[in-house]
């Protein structure tokens, strides 16, 4: 069997569980109860039982039938609790003694014990069994509706999923980010509200909408059965919570949001999920996310990240390197362009008005490897912060090139242009030397573009500190010195710039 417990890691700890959670804790209550599952494993093991009835998310159940020794049959049935209730017509009394379930009883039930489990986040499973006598014929196992019909319930238990303690911080950040967490689940709707507010995608006061599967599907089709995009447009934005509902719901939902243009931009949806019947919606959003652990090897399949810690907070850390690798790819453009505007112009005016470009070859194949090589490497090894979850999604069709962006580009290109073309046409006045242009060629450097060139390159390396900042940061040193590698790299490239300078003063001295 897939599911068993473990002793626990420390002394007085809770046991480990290995499977599937329900079963387990059901199997935990069972050792509460100062009785052991392996025994009865060992009496009955898994290829003695009769017919199994596996779980449907139709029928929220499942059922196992055994064959006694003396030729009768019984099947045990355990699913929702409303569910299964409403096929018992009777009841265990204190004393073991089955006695008649009416309607009236059911509802007492429903009243005094699911709802307020329900309500405190507890996921209720009703328990019942029914006996085949042995004088009778015997039944047709494949007709499970008139199998487990007219069932006797044992218990009702509640279950609790406790919620993580990092979850309710993880959602809110999520929020923060402009991102909408919406929870689809098969529990009562009641449980589903409950945990909803503890993790926090609830919140008093807010205009929401929790729904049941049956009551969603009612509102978005119409008199005909069919689904309409009008309909869904109506619910979606305010729908938070999605309670018994089926994985056909699921997949409605997430296409619903998908095809919505009540919006000027296309919403980006992105799915969790760990079951087999979670393949079609996970496949359908822009992301999947399966669980690696509890997670089945379809819904891996269909998923785009396996989360291999099966914790909701890794899905705002993907958030967070999502956001962090693009902030990477526009800071090494801006920083990028403006080098090259600069390089180009300057090359090109230089070399008309002059006749020789103020820029060397080698010189432009150095400033490049700065441009390409080093620089890249620098700013998109800028690691993730907070601070990206502050703001709000970028749009599937913002261009990459803010305007923002644009204005620091066209900025400090006329900056460098300025400061370039005063050196380049009164640099040997400024500074008293003679003058580097009409030189003849192959001539030795000259005092006059060796400070063109080393001007241009430093105004290069302290612009890709400027890059940095992309969404109009006024500290443009904040968190420098986080990354090891864009530091090393600026002043890696400053000392070999100003032991080059030194090389070629030694040479001009000379």
């Amino acid at each position: 069997l897939l599911f068993f417990l473990q002793p626990p890691e420390k002394e007085g700890g809770l046991p480990r569980h290995v499977g599937n959670k329900t079963e387990c804790a059901l199997l935990g209550f069972l050792l509460d109860l100062k009785r052991d599952y392996q025994d009865v494993r060992n009496e009955i093991p898994e290829e003695k039982l009769h017919k199994v009835y596996t779980f449907n998310s139709v029928r929220k159940s499942m059922s196992t039938v055994l064959k006694n020794s003396d030729g009768s049959f019984r099947i045990f049935s355990k699913g929702a609790s409303e569910i299964v209730l409403k096929k018992c017509f009777k009841i265990l009394s204190a004393d073991g003694e089955p006695k008649v379930f009416r309607p009236r009883d059911r509802d007492d039930i429903v009243k005094t014990v699911i709802e307020p489990m329900a309500s405190e986040g507890l996921r209720t499973i009703c328990l019942a069994f029914r006996d085949f006598p042995a004088g009778e014929p015997e039944p047709e196992w494949d007709n499970e509706n008139d199998i487990v019909t007219g069932l006797t319930c044992i218990a009702v238990v509640g279950i609790e999923d406790p919620v993580r303690p990092e979850v309710p911080d993880a959602i809110k950040k999520c929020q923060r980010a402009g991102i909408t967490v919406r929870m689809v689940t098969g529990d009562n709707i009641n449980t589903a509200r409950a945990i909803a507010l503890k993790c926090g995608i609830l919140n008093p006061g807010e205009d929401f909408l929790c729904l049941e599967g049956k009551d969603f599907n009612r509102r978005i089709r119409n008199e005909k059965g069919e689904i309409e995009q009008e309909r869904i447009d109506k619910i979606w934005p305010k729908l938070r919570v999605l309670a018994r509902s089926s994985p056909t719901d699921k997949h409605t939902l997430v296409k619903g949001i998908i095809d919505s243009t009540i919006f000027d931009q296309r919403q980006v949806v992105a799915v969790t999920g760990d079951g087999t019947n979670d393949g079609p919606a996970l496949k359908k959003a822009d992301v999947g996310f399966a669980m690696g652990i509890a997670g089945t090897d379809v819904a891996k399949e269909a998923s785009d990240i396996i989360l291999t810690d099966d914790n909701f907070t890794s899905i705002v850390k993907a958030v967070m390197w999502g956001r962090n690798v693009y902030d990477s790819i526009s800071k090494f453009l801006q920083f990028q362009l403006t080098v090259n505007v600069v390089a180009v112009i300057v090359a090109f005016t230089g070399a008309c008005i002059t006749q020789d470009s103020p820029l060397k070859a080698v010189q432009m194949l150095w400033v490049n490897l700065i441009m390409d090589t080093l620089a890249s490497l620098a700013l998109a090894t800028e690691p993730p912060t907070e601070a990206l979850l502050l703001r709000k999604p970028y749009g599937r069709n913002k261009p990459l090139i803010s305007r923002t962006m644009m204005k620091n580009i066209l900025g400090h290109a006329f900056y460098q242009l300025v400061v370039v073309f005063t050196l380049l046409f009164a640099g040997e006045k400024i500074f008293d030397i003679d003058s580097g242009r009409n030189a003849p060629l192959h001539a030795p450097p000259s005092e006059h573009y060796t400070i063109v060139f080393n001007t241009f390159v430093m105004m290069q390396l302290f612009n890709e500190i400027n890059a940095r900042k992309i969404h109009g940061e006024r500290n443009v040193f904040e968190g420098i010195f986080n990354n090891a590698i864009f530091c090393t790299i600026v002043l890696g490239t400053f000392v070999v710039q100003v032991s080059n300078l030194l090389l070629t003063l030694e040479t001009l001295t000379n």
